[in-house]
């Protein structure tokens, strides 16, 4: 198994970012959002970063035209690389 090297909580900022967007594509401009904010932080590629389902569900729960303000995650990083992504 691979080794854990980092483990943060990020609250993440969805309001002013999705608002530009029309509303039908904001649940999945947000979840797209979600995977580059945590690759530039966690400094991976975004194709590292798996995001749990529980994550993309909390983003879907009102729909597409009404995702969360604010989402807060945990996010580990492991030594190959690899940063997991589930609800804090």
């Amino acid at each position: 198994m691979a080794k854990v090297v980092l483990e943060r909580v990020y609250s993440i900022r969805l309001r002013h970012k999705m608002k530009r967007y029309p509303r039908w594509l904001r649940a999945k401009k947000a979840a797209k959002y979600v995977r580059k904010f945590l690759s530039r932080h966690m400094k991976v590629e975004p194709e590292n970063v798996k995001i749990d389902a529980a994550v993309n569900e909390k983003i879907w729960e009102r729909g597409a035209e009404k995702p969360p303000t604010k989402i807060r995650v945990r996010a580990v990083k492991f030594d190959d690389g690899i940063v997991e992504v589930e609800l804090a």
